[in-house]
C-alpha cells in the first residue's frame, strides 16, 4: 500500500525474523501462551478447572480471531481484555478462567520480556557474525603497514589488521555486556494487581508457599527459570533502559567503524563494497558514496537517542505503576531492536567484501615515514661518528623545509633527499633504505592482532551459535 505510512524498519532494513519477534501476531500468540500456562497451573494448584477447558483453550491457542479482537478494542478502550473477551468467544467452556487472579501486566509485561529475551538473542548471533568476519579481516592484514592517526593528523604507524582490532575490541565489550543483560532477564511472573500477589493468597487460601510454588510453576511451563522478586503491578521499567543501553553500546561501536571508513574511503585506502549496477549520485557518475555506512552511522546515531526514552520512563514512573509509560514502549523498544538488527546487517555485510588498496596504503606511508624515521635516521649517523646535538638540528631544519615544499608548494616530501645530499649523516642508499622499512614502526601490531584473536574472540566464536543468513541490503 502507498497511500499510508509503512515503517522504514520493516519496508527497507530489518530483517524478517526480527521483524516477526515485534509483530502482532507474535504478541498476541504468546499471551495465549501465557493464558494457558497460568489455567494449567492453577489446574495443578487445585483450583477448579478441567482437561476440557485447557484442551479447549490450546485447540484455538494459536488461531487468533483478530476481527472480534478488532471490534472488541473499540468498545472497550482496553487491548487485554479485547483479547481475553475474542479468546473467550473461541472458547466459551474456559471463559470464566481465562486471567483468573492476574492482571493485564501478566501477559503484556511477561510477554515484553520473552519478546526482548528472543530479539537479543537474534542479536547476539548477528553480533558474534560481525566479530567473526572482522577477525578474519584483522587476521589477513594483520602486519600489513598502514598510517596511523591522532587527531586525523599523521601518527606512529600501525598496521590495517590492528586497526580492524580496534574496532573488534569495541564489540568484544558489547558481546560483554549483552551477556550480562541476557542472563539477568527474568519474568515478572505471576504477581496480581499491585505485585502484592493478594489475589493468588484469596484463590489458595492464604498459603504463602503455594502462591510461591504456582508462579515458579507458571514460569516453569514458559520456559524462564527465574522471576523479578519485587514488582509493582509492573517489572521495574530499568529493565527496559538496561536492555536499551546494551543496544545502543552496541551502535556506538558500530558508528565507530562505520565512521572510520567512511574516512578510510575518502582517503582510497580501503572501500566498502560498491555492486556493479550501483549509483553513487544522480549528478555526478564517477562517485562511489559510503552508502552503507552512511545509513549505518544514521541508525545508531537513531539508537543512541532512543535510548533515552526507556531512561525517562524508568524515571517517571509513580509509585505502582502509571500508563504514561504505554504508548512510548510500544514504538521505542520496538524500533531500537530493528535498528540494532539493521545496523549489523550492514555491518555484516560491508565486513564481509570490504575492499583494500594496498598501494594506496603504501603511498601514504612512504610520503609520512621520513618524518617518523628521523630518530632512527639520527642514531644510525651517531653509531657512524656523528654528533647527536648536530644532527638533531640538521634533521630540524630540513624537517621544517621539507614540510615547507609540501604545504605551500604541493611537491612531493624530499626530506630523505636532503638527508641523503648531507654529508654529515654519512649515510648510503641502502643505510636509508634498511632504515625505512615500515615494518620496523609497527610495533607489536601483528602479535597484538594474534594474541587477541586467539586469546579471547576464538573462544567465543567456538560456543556461539552465529548468523549464517544472507547480509544482503534490501535496497
Amino acid at each position: 500500500m502507498h497511500d499510508i505510512y509503512e515503517s522504514p524498519f520493516n519496508k527497507r532494513y530489518a530483517s524478517p525474523e526480527m521483524s516477526y519477534l515485534f509483530s502482532d501476531d507474535n504478541k498476541f500468540r504468546t499471551w495465549r501462551k501465557l493464558w494457558v500456562a497460568l489455567a494449567e497451573a492453577e489446574k495443578e494448584f487445585g483450583l477448579p478447572i478441567t482437561e476440557e477447558q485447557i484442551a479447549e483453550m490450546k485447540k484455538y491457542q494459536n488461531e487468533i480471531n483478530y476481527e472480534v479482537a478488532e471490534e472488541n478494542e473499540k468498545k472497550f478502550k482496553h487491548d487485554v481484555m479485547s483479547h481475553i473477551h475474542a479468546y473467550g468467544a473461541q472458547c466459551p467452556e474456559a471463559m470464566p478462567i481465562i486471567h483468573l487472579g492476574v492482571t493485564s501486566c501478566f501477559v503484556g509485561d511477561n510477554t515484553d520480556l520473552l519478546i526482548m529475551l528472543d530479539a537479543l538473542k537474534v542479536v547476539k548471533k548477528k553480533l558474534v557474525a560481525v566479530m567473526q568476519k572482522l577477525s578474519e579481516f584483522a587476521l589477513n592484514y594483520k602486519d600489513m603497514p598502514t598510517l596511523g592517526f591522532t587527531h586525523f593528523q599523521p601518527a606512529q604507524l600501525t598496521t590495517v589488521g590492528k586497526r580492524a582490532c580496534l574496532w573488534l575490541h569495541e564489540l568484544y565489550l558489547d558481546y560483554e555486556e549483552l551477556n550480562f543483560v541476557l542472563e539477568n532477564i527474568k519474568l515478572r511472573g505471576v504477581k496480581g494487581t499491585t505485585g502484592t500477589q493478594a489475589s493468588f493468597m484469596d484463590l489458595l487460601n492464604n498459603d504463602s508457599e503455594k502462591v510461591k510454588a504456582l508462579e515458579a510453576r507458571v514460569c516453569e511451563k514458559i520456559g524462564v527459570k527465574e522471576v523479578y522478586p519485587i514488582t509493582g503491578q509492573t517489572y521495574s521499567r530499568k529493565v527496559d533502559a538496561r536492555v536499551l543501553n546494551v543496544l545502543s553500546a552496541i551502535s556506538q561501536s558500530a558508528y565507530k567503524f562505520a565512521n572510520d571508513l567512511r574516512m578510510l574511503q575518502s582517503l582510497k585506502e580501503l572501500e566498502e563494497p560498491f555492486e556493479k549496477k550501483q549509483i553513487g549520485s544522480s549528478a555526478m557518475p564517477y562517485k562511489r558514496n559510503p552508502m552503507r555506512s552512511e545509513r549505518l552511522c544514521s541508525l545508531a546515531r537513531y539508537v543512541m537517542v532512543d535510548s533515552l526514552n526507556p531512561a525517562l520512563t524508568a524515571s517517571t514512573q509513580w509509585f505502582e505503576r502509571t500508563l504514561d509509560d504505554s504508548a512510548n514502549r510500544r514504538i521505542s523498544i520496538s524500533e531500537a531492536f530493528l535498528a540494532v538488527d539493521s545496523l549489523l546487517m550492514i555491518y555484516l555485510n560491508i565486513v564481509s567484501n570490504i575492499v583494500v588498496y594496498p598501494k594506496v596504503i603504501e603511498k601514504h606511508v612512504r610520503e609520512e615515514l621520513p618524518f617518523m624515521a628521523t630518530e632512527n635516521i639520527m642514531m644510525e649517523a651517531v653509531k657512524r661518528g656523528g654528533n647527536r646535538q648536530e644532527l638533531h638540528e640538521k634533521i630540524r631544519v630540513h624537517s621544517m623545509e621539507a614540510g615547507r615544499q609540501v604545504k605551500e608548494f604541493g611537491l612531493p616530501n624530499d626530506l630523505l633527499e636532503r638527508i641523503k645530499a648531507d654529508s654529515s649523516f654519512g649515510l648510503k642508499e641502502e643505510d636509508m633504505a634498511e632504515i625505512l622499512e615500515p615494518k620496523k614502526y609497527i610495533g607489536r601490531s601483528a602479535d597484538q592482532v594474534t594474541e587477541f584473536i586467539r586469546e579471547y574472540i576464538k573462544p567465543i566464536l567456538e560456543k556461539e551459535e552465529i548468523y549464517e543468513g544472507s547480509s544482503e541490503m534490501k535496497v
